[in-house]
């Protein structure tokens, strides 16, 4: 009877090389699908690493063939990490990696190309490992590195590590290939590949070369001795190589030509000229640290031992069978190098680098290339005090970056490891059928084998997805911080000039880069800082005016959460504005005072009663403000009012204690300008706060989130001013 065809006959190829790169395809599709789902599951509102934000406006300024930003308003529109260059502003990072970004972004989800690159990083991880061991540990390998939390996290989010990686080891990849086949067009594809990881990121291009380099350099040395077709052919190759990546070096030198004018001055540098290698101080913007040798030896201690216990596929368990591969990689080279000391084999390569005939994979100079990683990358980073910075403080263990992203300038190390982990697994393995083989019959055997493999298969997977768990849930729970705060913005910012708080100094998108302008600043929202709030009111005189505040304090990287406000405020200008203010008074209030300042003056003032509401004027007119009204009284009768320059802010702190120590304040913050003769004023920033020192610009006043009995209520109103206002008594 003739048996019937398999079930995926004709779908899956007979050939063993068809059938891996169908596997290794597959399991590329999976994960970019995965790290798609991953990244709008975990991250919704982007990362608290705040230079997601800045790649994110690069891209779209690319998409819009900018450069540079040019604000309509000077010191009020500048995003986190950009350099002020005069009227424009451009970004400390090339546009590598936004190029990247940028396409999603075309397409409709800048996610999109986070699931490519995360395809990309399986695919390559793949090709790179059947070159230097064979195609089923290379798939392993492959899955290792899908599973890696490292991974996870990494591919998932708008960083320029990912990205990079995959352009490295596409240049691995097409150099092996280039020394196993002596193709000219696989190595321009390297020196393409590495020129351009090199724009990206210079340093971390230069560490991932460096092994291959060494090779090349070596087969060059080796080619001499060779005859004559060989030295060419080498030399031919390894100048293609060269010469393809002198493109990138190139290309990175005339984009710091274009934006910073100078070919040797990098962006970075001028926005923070000690943010860079080397030891000594080392500074960026109000951060400083002397990075000395024997902090930069502790730092990377630290560093490289959370990568290998927490980051890399299953940790510490991971790490010991890539200690099993790279122990084994050891041991052949040394006998290797024995034999050829012994006269029994020429070279452990050929000459041209090349192993065997032009079919042969796995040999020993692909696998000592990717251990070469280990040695450049780690021993590279000490050089560099961005390693400290990932820490936090160094003595408390988890703290900083690290403990939600990982040790990110040791990212490209996560494909040798996956790799090595991957071959020591399989020797592992083998070793465990050789000895169940030698000790029991054939179908005793079968069965003790596939249990060991199925018990070292649970434990592994299990120890993957403990690790994988932990930085995934602490990175759900930073975005549902982030969630609550970005609230008022959903489902869709509205439609207007939003003014925001800078808790981290004066900046956009740092901590707010969910909140981004367009390229042109003509979105429909325009995000601003409070800086010069009526030369951006002038700008966008059509549009509705809004100010977003929080009160708690921003830490949700620490799980810390914050009540956010969203609110309408108007703007009114006359010969005389007036801020109107009710403020509830809880019952147990004792006394009541008030302080009015502006023009770097301060007055004094009672608060009668006190009373249930508190109903008083700040009145601007004639170059004074005053507080009127029937609750209060001025503590001097000659000092009734502050000076009001013509760009200031008036404040008005009101005070209420129930008894000695036990008091809060309301504060109201009303920008004031004066203009062709002409007063203008915007709604005031509300807050309430225990003291007027910790009123700080995280207390805004959210309704609803007081004790009772604690409201606040503005408006403002323009008119003519009138003698008895002007001369500061009651109308």
């Amino acid at each position: 009877m003739r048996r019937p065809p398999p079930p995926l006959a004709g779908l899956v190829p007979d050939d063993s090389r068809a059938r891996y790169r169908l596997a290794a395809a597959a399991l590329a599709v999976l994960a970019g699908v995965g790290v798609l789902l991953l990244s709008h599951r975990v991250f919704p509102h982007l990362s608290t690493n705040h230079d997601e934000g800045v790649y994110l406006q690069q891209a779209a300024m690319l998409l819009d063939g900018q450069l540079v930003l040019r604000p309509p308003v000077d010191l009020t529109f500048r995003p986190w990490f950009f350099v002020k260059a005069g009227p424009e502003l451009y970004p400390k990072y090339t546009p590598v990696t936004a190029a990247v970004f940028a396409v999603g972004m075309a397409l409709g989800d800048p996610r999109l190309s986070l699931a490519a690159v995360a395809a990309a990083l399986v695919a390559l991880t793949y090709a790179v490992g059947a070159e230097a061991f064979d195609r089923r540990t290379a798939v392993l390998g492959a899955a290792l590195v899908a599973a890696s939390p490292f991974y996870l996290v990494q591919t998932a989010v708008f960083l320029p590590y990912a990205p990079t990686l995959a352009v490295e080891l596409l240049f691995a990849w097409a150099y092996l290939r280039a020394v196993r086949t002596g193709s000219r067009p696989f190595a321009a594809l390297a020196g393409l590949a590495i020129g351009v990881a090199f724009f990206a990121r210079p340093y971390t291009a230069v560490l991932f070369a460096a092994p291959f380099v060494a090779h090349a350099l070596w087969t060059l040395a080796r080619a001499r001795a060779a005859p004559e077709p060989s030295l060419v052919a080498v030399t031919t190759r390894q100048g293609v190589v060269a010469a393809c990546g002198l493109l990138g070096v190139i290309a990175t030198l005339g984009y710091n030509a274009v934006v910073t004018g100078d070919p040797f001055t990098f962006p970075y540098q001028v926005f923070a000229p000690r943010d860079g290698l080397g030891f000594g101080t080392r500074r960026i913007l109000g951060y400083e640290r002397d990075y000395t040798p024997a902090l930069a030896l502790e730092a990377n201690a630290r560093v490289v031992r959370a990568f290998l216990t927490r980051w890399v596929v299953a940790g510490p368990l991971g790490t010991a069978l890539a200690v099993v591969g790279l122990g084994a990689t050891a041991a052949r080279a040394r006998r290797a190098l024995a034999r050829r000391e012994r006269g029994l084999v020429g070279a452990v390569v050929r000459p041209d680098g090349g192993s065997g005939d032009t079919s042969e994979r796995g040999s020993l100079a692909p696998r000592l290339l990717l251990a070469g990683l280990f040695g450049s990358i780690v021993a590279g980073n000490v050089y560099f005090w961005g390693n400290l910075n990932v820490l936090g403080d160094v003595d408390v263990p988890g703290d900083g970056l690290v403990s939600l992203y990982g040790p990110y300038y040791h990212f490209d190390l996560v494909v040798p490891v996956a790799l090595f982990a991957a071959f020591g697994l399989r020797l592992l393995a083998g070793r465990w059928r050789t000895a169940v083989d030698r000790r029991f019959d054939g179908a005793t055997a079968s069965r003790l084998v596939v249990a060991g493999l199925l018990v070292g298969g649970l434990v592994l997977g299990g120890t993957t997805v403990a690790m994988a768990a932990d930085p995934v849930a602490d990175n759900e729970d930073a975005s549902e911080q982030l969630a609550a705060a970005y609230e008022p913005f959903e489902p869709r910012p509205p439609a207007g000039v939003v003014f925001l708080p800078t808790p981290y100094g004066d900046w956009l998108n740092h901590p707010f880069q969910a909140l981004r302008n367009e390229p042109g600043f003509d979105g429909r929202t325009v995000y601003a800082m409070r800086e010069r709030q009526f030369a951006v009111v002038d700008a966008y005189p059509d549009r509705q005016l809004y100010r977003y505040g929080f009160r708690g304090d921003w830490a949700p990287f620490l799980g810390t959460p914050v009540e956010p406000r969203l609110y309408p405020i108007e703007h009114v200008r006359g010969e005389r504005v007036t801020v109107h203010t009710s403020l509830g008074v809880p019952a147990g209030v004792d006394t009541m005072t008030a302080r009015l300042a502006g023009g770097g003056e301060s007055t004094y003032y009672t608060v009668r009663g006190p009373p249930e509401t508190v109903d008083a004027r700040i009145v601007v007119a004639n170059g004074t403000a005053r507080l009127l009204g029937d609750d209060v009284a001025p503590v001097n009768a000659n000092d009734t009012s502050v000076p009001v320059h013509a760009r200031d802010e008036v404040l008005l702190e009101v005070n209420a204690e129930y008894a000695p120590g036990n008091a809060f304040t309301y504060r109201l913050e009303t920008p004031v300008a004066l203009d062709e003769g002409e007063w203008r004023i915007l709604t005031p920033h509300p807050e309430v706060c225990r003291g007027a020192n910790l009123c700080d610009g995280e207390a805004a006043w959210i309704p609803g989130t007081a004790r009772p009995g604690v409201t606040v209520e503005t408006r403002v109103t323009a008119g003519t001013a009138n003698r008895t206002e002007l001369e500061g008594q009651r109308p």
